[in-house]
């Protein structure tokens, strides 16, 4: 099973406003509200790829409700902590440019802490755990320590998204998979890339030091995939770019969903590249037609 944990989700309502008038009334063109979070962005992808999915996190109120109701109809099992504080509400209003206001993540307290840190005891070895997204503040900023060693005394992978000195943190705990984009990566060794060769180096670095796979997306000049001791390369299929939110997200559910599923690391590959690019192409997260599409587009080459 996959289980994706978003510990601090949100409704992501999305307003539009042709000519924003601070300290006026304005009066929206469109609206939309959608569940929100990297880890409910990895489980709404695995369910487009029909695969089963366990979402785990915190939710509280109408709010929570709006979020649950949602991923089961498309898809996942809920298994979420319920908290007496409500899921929080994030603004992205597109007035020409796009202004964000995000939500204050919910108050959790220790009784509803422990009742989510029980949910990985029943977990099994080569079940695979997907950390994401931002951390509530009242939880403290090493609680993804926390779930990794749940992850590591059950037998149980882990992918952790992650950036920075947290990143190279992780890597000696041997998470399944780490996803940085190349500008990314460079930061997170205090250095700034020349070249591919530059990005080839610093991947494999993350290998040798506890990965068990990387992948690098470097936008229009494709991705990389480090495995043991080979290189992939693929291209970027070509299509009109609409949505950068998201797109990571979606890699890492198309490579973890279709290993899982094949055990084919190649194959893993080219559908992250496919479903990154799908949902960079369109304005929500990539369907499974989109999706479909673009596979055959996507090209591998070892280096």
């Amino acid at each position: 099973m996959i289980y994706t944990v978003t510990l601090n989700p949100s409704i992501d309502y999305i307003v539009e406003v042709d000519d924003l008038k601070l300290g006026e009334l304005n009066r929206m063109n469109a609206a939309v509200k959608l569940p929100g979070g990297k880890g409910v962005n990895v489980s709404r992808i695995l369910n487009q790829l029909k695969i089963n999915n366990r979402a785990l996190g915190f939710l509280g109120g109408f709010t929570g409700e709006f979020i649950r109701e949602w991923l089961e109809k498309e898809g996942s099992e809920s298994q979420f902590t319920y908290i007496k504080d409500d899921t929080r509400i994030n603004i992205k209003l597109k007035h020409g440019e796009e202004t964000e206001i995000n939500g204050l993540g919910p108050s959790i307290d220790s009784k509803e802490t422990l009742q989510f840190l029980e949910n990985f005891e029943s977990m099994k070895a080569r079940d695979i755990v997907i950390l994401s997204g931002s951390i509530p503040p009242s939880l403290g900023n090493d609680f993804y320590n926390q779930i990794i060693e749940k992850c590591e005394a059950g037998g149980i992978d882990f992918m952790i998204d992650t950036t920075g000195q947290s990143l190279l943190n992780t890597l000696e705990k041997k998470p399944f998979l780490i996803k940085p984009n190349h500008h990314e990566l460079a930061e997170a060794f205090g250095i700034k890339f020349s070249g591919l060769e530059d990005v080839i180096v610093y991947g494999k670095k993350c290998l040798e030091m506890g990965a068990k796979h990387v992948i690098v997306s470097m936008a229009g000049d494709g991705a990389l995939l480090f495995v043991g001791d080979k290189v992939y390369q693929s291209n970027t299929p070509v299509g009109v770019v609409k949505n950068s939110v998201g797109a990571g997200d979606s890699m890492i559910g198309g490579f973890v969903g279709t290993y899982q599923e094949t055990q084919d690391v190649l194959e893993a590959f080219k559908v992250a590249v496919a479903t990154g690019s799908a949902t960079a192409f369109s304005t929500d997260l990539a369907t499974y037609d989109d999706i479909q599409k673009l596979i055959p587009e996507v090209r591998i080459s070892q280096i």
